[in-house]
C-alpha cells in the first residue's frame, strides 16, 4: 500500500527521513490529486508503508522565487484578488485584473524557500478559501476571454509601443527565479542560465490560447514569438556574453531602441523615462539585475510549487558549481560532470529552446539534453502534457481551472513543514 501523502526535506534532514515519512502516512489524505502528485516524485522509504520523500540538496545560492496564478471564483471564472493581497508578505496584484503575484525574500537554504514560498501561498489559499476564490497554476486561461489591465503609466506606454501584440502579454502567468549574484561569476552564472532555457520545458503548464492549442509551452510562444514580434531583440533569449560591459552596451542598445519607437508612437519623452530605464525596460528571458543583485530566469510557466521548488533546487545546485569546476562553452550536446560544465554554442541552446516550447518533454532531445545537464526529468509530470489537446469551450476551461485550483492546494497541503522538519 502507498501512502498518498509525501513531503519534501533538506538533505540535513536526512536523519529524520522515517520519522518525517511515518508522520506524513498518519496524516495521509485519500484524493486523486494527491495520488496522481505522488506518482512524479522521487521516493526515499518509508519503514511503515512506500511513501517517497524527496531530498533536496543544500546549495550556497541565495534564491528567492515570484509566482503568478490566475484568480477564480468557485465557477471557474476569472475574478480580481480583491480580499487576498492583505492575507500574506509578498502577495501582490499583477499588471491584469486576475491575477496575483505571490513573492519571497532572498533566502539561505531550500528548507527556508520552501517554507516561505509555501507558507505564503498556503496563506493566501486560506483567505481565498473563506472567499470562495482559488488560484490556478495554469500559464493561460485557456480560453478566449478579455483580460482587463489595472490602469498605469507603464502599462499605458507599453501598449503605445507594442501596440496590439501586447493582449498576447496579458494572458500568461508565469514564474521568476532569482538566483543572487557571485561576484567575479555574473557573467557565468548569466551564460549558465542561457543555456539551462530549455528546463522551461519541465512546468510548461498550459497549451491553449483562445481555445486552441498553440504549443506545449504556450506563454512562451505567446511571450517570445508573438508579443514582441515587432520590437527588435524583445522577448527573444539572448546570446552569451563575453563580461559584464558587453551585457551593459546591449541593455542600453535595447533602451535606446525602445525609446526611439516610444518617441516614433508619440510617448512623451518625459514618461517614458520616468517609468522605464535601461534594465526595467529589457524584456528577455535571462537578466542580469543589478537592482537586486541576482540573476533572474523568467522562462518558467506558473506551476505547483513543488515543482517550482525542485526546479529551483536542480537549477541552484548547477549554478553552486560555477566557479568550483571548470566551465567552457563548445559543441552541440552540452554536459555537466564532476569535473567541468559545457555549455552547448548559442545555435544549439536555440534549437533545444524552439523544442522545449513547441514539444515540451515529448522531445527526446530536449528530454537528453536536460538529462545532460544535470536535471532529472523524470520528476516532472508538466500540467501541459495532462490537458487534452484541441479546442476547449468556455465551460471545459472553467472546469479544468476549478479541477488544478483544487490540485495547487492539495500540493500546497503536500509541502507543508511537518514536526521533525
Amino acid at each position: 500500500m502507498h501512502c498518498p501523502y509525501s513531503i519534501y526535506v533538506n538533505s540535513t534532514h536526512r536523519v529524520a527521513t522515517n520519522l518525517l515519512a511515518s508522520t506524513a502516512c498518519r496524516r495521509g489524505i485519500e484524493t486523486v490529486a494527491t495520488l496522481a502528485l505522488l506518482r512524479r516524485n522521487r521516493l526515499l522509504e518509508c519503514r511503515r508503508c512506500s511513501i517517497t520523500v524527496t531530498a533536496h540538496q543544500s546549495t550556497s545560492v541565495r534564491r528567492s522565487i515570484e509566482v503568478e496564478y490566475w484568480v477564480i471564483d468557485e465557477e471557474g471564472r476569472l475574478v480580481e484578488p480583491d480580499g487576498l493581497i492583505e492575507a500574506s508578505p509578498g502577495a501582490e496584484r499583477e499588471f491584469v485584473e486576475p491575477m496575483i503575484e505571490i513573492k519571497t525574500t532572498p533566502c539561505e537554504s531550500t528548507a527556508e524557500l520552501r517554507r516561505e514560498l509555501c507558507g505564503r501561498i498556503r496563506a493566501v489559499l486560506q483567505r481565498a478559501a473563506e472567499l470562495d476564490k482559488g488560484l490556478v497554476p495554469l500559464s493561460t486561461p485557456i480560453t478566449h476571454e478579455a483580460i482587463q489591465e489595472l490602469p498605469s503609466e507603464r502599462t499605458r506606454i507599453q501598449n503605445d509601443v507594442i501596440g496590439g501584440d501586447f493582449e498576447y502579454v496579458r494572458h500568461c502567468a508565469g514564474t521568476h527565479i532569482h538566483f543572487e549574484q557571485h561576484p567575479g561569476h555574473e557573467v557565468d552564472q548569466l551564460n549558465t542560465l542561457i543555456a539551462l532555457d530549455p528546463a522551461l520545458a519541465l512546468v510548461n503548464s498550459g497549451r491553449h490560447f483562445r481555445g486552441e492549442t498553440l504549443a506545449m509551452g504556450a506563454r512562451s510562444e505567446l511571450y517570445r514569438r508573438l508579443a514582441y514580434d515587432g520590437l527588435a531583440h524583445q522577448g527573444e533569449l539572448w546570446p552569451y556574453v563575453a563580461d559584464c560591459a558587453e551585457w551593459t552596451d546591449r541593455l542600453e542598445a535595447r533602451y535606446d531602441e525602445f525609446l526611439q519607437t516610444a518617441l516614433a508612437a508619440g510617448v512623451d519623452r518625459t514618461a517614458v523615462e520616468s517609468c522605464f530605464d535601461p534594465e526595467s525596460a529589457v524584456w528577455t528571458p535571462v537578466q542580469l539585475r543589478e537592482e537586486f543583485g541576482t540573476v533572474e530566469w523568467r522562462s518558467p510557466d506558473t506551476a505547483y510549487p513543488s515543482e517550482i521548488l525542485r526546479l529551483s533546487d536542480q537549477m541552484a545546485t548547477i549554478i553552486d558549481g560555477i566557479g568550483k569546476t571548470e566551465l567552457r562553452i563548445g559543441g552541440e550536446n552540452g554536459s555537466i560532470t564532476d569535473k567541468e560544465i559545457v555549455l552547448p554554442t548559442f545555435d544549439a541552446v536555440s534549437e533545444y529552446v524552439d523544442a522545449a516550447i513547441e514539444e515540451g518533454l515529448a522531445s527526446e532531445s530536449v528530454r537528453s539534453y536536460l538529462t545532460r545537464m544535470g536535471f532529472d526529468v523524470e520528476a516532472y509530470e508538466p500540467i501541459a502534457h495532462e490537458v487534452q489537446d484541441g479546442y476547449i469551450t468556455q465551460h471545459e476551461a472553467r472546469q479544468l481551472r476549478v479541477e488544478y485550483a483544487d490540485r495547487l492546494r492539495v500540493d500546497i497541503l503536500q509541502t507543508q513543514p511537518l514536526e521533525a522538519d
